[in-house]
């Protein structure tokens, strides 16, 4: 009396399992569609909504499938087992194509891997996510994983499936919260999404995949089905990098936003290739020893300079493929030029068909406002205790390194990482565990990220952009810091352009602005930037920021190169700054290189700006007092911070082998004769460096082929030397 209640529950849940797949609400359509032994018989279920005939191939001969339910299902009982994967040829709208049966394939993705991936330590998960090219049981296809744990449903829908999300369901991995489907035989360039389904609210979302690696062009916004064919040629720049003593190399860094550096005569952007004959020379030619780019993740709107990213594994494709950006680091690499990637940890963009609320819940993000969004830019925070998003972020650095050569992260935004009420009234912000402000997972989160790098990439920069007096950031964790290789120094570089905005005459007031920065210079590894946040926003150019006339504006900018150039720190400088862009940087257009074919009142000001940034640049990589001791006080010493009133201070710069030089600056159109300064050696000395040179666009007011030491101590030392010091100049000085 049981047998029947049995086989009708049987027959009920058969068909509740089917609703849910023409419903698109099944869980796990393994269970039900494929290959199932059902008695004694074999019995193989295919859902095609878009078909009208089915067949199998068994012994190289087709057998037909019956319709057994005018939804799409087709059916094909056997008295032995089918040979899996299974061989399909569908019928749709009168044309037939042949495919394996995605639901015949088994889960490729381990145990270990979700384990690793759930403990926040699967560091190359965008080897086990997104869409993966496989071949899987003899067979090539694309694997398709994405971490939804809160879906009802997730199917994968693309070019390849007419967009239905019936057609491609996927299979839950249980309490991971990945969701996975082999689909064979797709090709390169195949667009895709994943249709969401909420368990909680029954509401269907498309979204783009978090781990995709190409998108489409924009406004498109699916994710292209990627594989990398590149082979790289910079094997002896990867070797060296392992071995160089970066502390005490030259760190000379040209900072670059590709779509505006240069764009070609019809105002379209460069390509990735068109930028390695053009942007790589520039670089080399000029002297610098590093590129950064601003983000090249892929991202929708230009405006945000690639900071608001929703394709965190893509490289944009407004300049061409992945494969020509790897030509381009490759071609850097080649020229010898270290290749800097700014990179965006901090924050992402609210688009719903991105990361925000992925699953239909605060996935990546958290729920609580006052933890998940910055306000300053409009985004959402991510949720960097959750071990799944962090492993996202440290898989994500690992993913640039590894796969694109990247030799250094400058980390964005790390000051709004770390702090909880970071520009936030009170009652915005939620305290941490102890009740302070500090967030204790971004902390964790950086020091685990920056191990990462130091262990799997040796001699891999980490820069933070951190703007506050946070601690010990460029100091290793074993000793209680973040572990960042360096870190920018926003004070000096903020004291030293409010201190040249001032007119001359107003400058011996403001002397400390000069001079504060050697109280805390050694605190940290210190990176001196000129960047792209100081020349856009109603900040001006930096040429524009100068006072006085046309010649002291340039006179000041040669003399706030020099500044920068002959102090403590590794260099950092915004495109245009090199050769004195007039207005703002404008993310829609080109640099106005123009410019360097100018001239006034007989002069080309600008080539002379181009001229000395290259001088001083070669200066800095041949003179080791200028760059071996940058962090270290041993390096650098006063000879004169004091002198106010004429607005000049003067210094000197030391090697690890002693070696030295002078420099002195005076901030005042006012040329000095007969100035004294103190020297530690007695001798003979010479320029080696004078921004008031007549190649620059300056007065050519020099010293000559030589200066005496004068056995005068003065200044704490015991010797000293007789100037003549230009006017808005600096000039540095050596013992022939």
């Amino acid at each position: 009396m049981q047998k029947p209640e049995i086989t009708n529950l049987a027959i009920n849940n058969d068909v509740l399992q089917m609703q849910r797949i023409f419903d698109a609400k099944h869980h796990d359509p393994f269970s039900f569609l494929g290959v199932h032994q059902l008695d004694n018989a074999y019995i193989l279920r295919v859902f095609h909504p878009h078909a009208s005939k089915v067949w199998l191939n068994v012994n190289n001969l087709w057998v037909s499938l019956q319709q057994t339910h005018p939804n799409g299902l087709f059916e094909l009982s056997s008295p032995s087992p089918l040979i899996k994967p299974c061989l399909l040829k569908f019928e749709v709208d009168g044309q037939t194509y042949e495919t394996f049966d995605p639901y015949t394939f088994g889960n490729s993705i381990t145990e270990h891997e979700l384990y690793l991936f759930g403990e926040g330590k699967l560091n190359q998960a965008y080897k086990t996510l997104g869409a993966q090219t496989i071949t899987l049981e003899n067979i090539t296809g694309v694997r398709f994983a994405v971490w939804a744990p809160n879906a009802e449903r997730v199917s994968v829908v693309g070019s390849f499936n007419q967009w239905d999300g019936r057609v491609h369901s996927m299979r839950s991995l249980g309490s991971s919260g990945v969701w996975e489907i082999f689909i064979p035989q797709l090709t390169t360039n195949d667009l895709y999404k994943f249709e969401i389904r909420n368990r909680h609210t029954g509401h269907c979302l498309t979204k783009t995949d978090p781990y995709g690696f190409e998108f489409e062009q924009r406004p498109g916004t699916a994710a292209k089905i990627s594989q990398s064919q590149y082979q790289w040629s910079d094997h002896a720049w990867l070797t060296a990098r392992t071995h160089q003593n970066w502390l005490h190399a030259p760190f000379n860094c040209y900072e670059v936003h590709l779509g505006s550096w240069q764009r070609n005569a019809k105002g379209h952007y460069l390509t990735y290739r068109e930028l390695a004959s053009t942007l790589v020379p520039h670089v080399v030619n000029m002297g610098y020893t590093h590129v950064e780019l601003l983000p090249i993740t892929e991202h929708p709107l230009n405006e945000s300079w690639g900071y608001q990213t929703t394709g965190y594994f893509a490289a944009t494709n407004r300049y061409g493929t992945p494969d020509d950006l790897r030509y381009l680091i490759d071609q850097f690499h080649q020229a010898n030029i270290g290749v800097i990637l700014d990179w965006v940890p901090g924050h992402f963009p609210k688009d719903d068909w991105a990361l925000a609320r992925f699953d239909g819940t605060a996935l990546y993000e958290h729920e609580d406002p006052r933890l998940g969004e910055h306000q300053d830019w409009g985004t959402y925070i991510f949720n960097y205790g959750r071990n799944e998003v962090r492993n996202f972020l440290m898989s994500n650095a690992y993913f640039w390194l590894n796969e694109f050569h990247i030799d250094g992260l400058r980390v964005d935004a790390v000051a709004s990482m770390l702090y909880l009420d970071y520009s936030r009234k009170e009652g915005e912000w939620l305290p941490n565990r102890y009740g302070g402000r500090e967030n204790l997972e971004v902390i964790e989160f950086l020091k685990q990220m920056n191990m990462m790098v130091g262990e799997g990439f040796p001699g891999v920069l980490t820069i933070a952009e951190e703007s506050t007096a946070w601690p010990a950031v460029s100091r290793p964790v074993y000793a209680g810091g973040l572990g960042f290789s360096m870190k920018w120094n926003m004070g000096w570089m903020n004291d030293t352009l409010a201190y040249m905005e001032e007119d001359s005459i107003h400058r011996k007031y403001h002397h400390d602005q000069l001079t504060f920065g050697q109280l805390y210079a050694y605190s940290e590894n210190f990176v001196l930037p000129f960047s792209h946040d100081e020349v856009v926003h109603g900040k001006r150019s930096l040429l524009d920021k100068m006072p006085g006339d046309a010649w002291q504006k340039f006179a000041n900018l040669r003399l706030l190169i020099t500044l920068q150039m002959t102090s403590p720190g590794k260099k950092l400088n915004f495109m245009g700054n090199e050769f004195g862009q007039g207005s703002e940087w404008n993310v829609n257009t080109s640099l106005d290189w123009h410019l360097l074919n100018e001239n006034y009142q007989g002069k080309s000001y600008h080539r002379g700006i181009q001229q000395l940034n290259l001088d001083l640049n070669q200066l800095y990589r041949t003179q080791k007092a200028l760059y071996e001791l940058d962090f270290d006080a041993k390096g650098f010493a006063w000879i004169d911070c004091h002198d106010a009133d004429q607005s000049i201070i003067s210094f000197i710069r030391r090697g690890l082998d002693h070696s030295f030089v002078i420099i002195a600056l005076n901030f005042t159109p006012v040329p000095r004769y007969s100035y004294r300064i103190g020297v530690p050696q007695a001798g003979t000395y010479r320029e080696l460096f004078n921004s008031d040179a007549a190649c620059y666009g300056g007065s050519n007011l020099s010293n000559g082929i030589a200066i005496v030491s004068e056995d005068i101590a003065w200044m704490n030392q015991p010797y000293s030397l007789a100037l003549t010091l230009p006017p808005l100049a600096g000039i540095v000085l050596t013992l022939t």
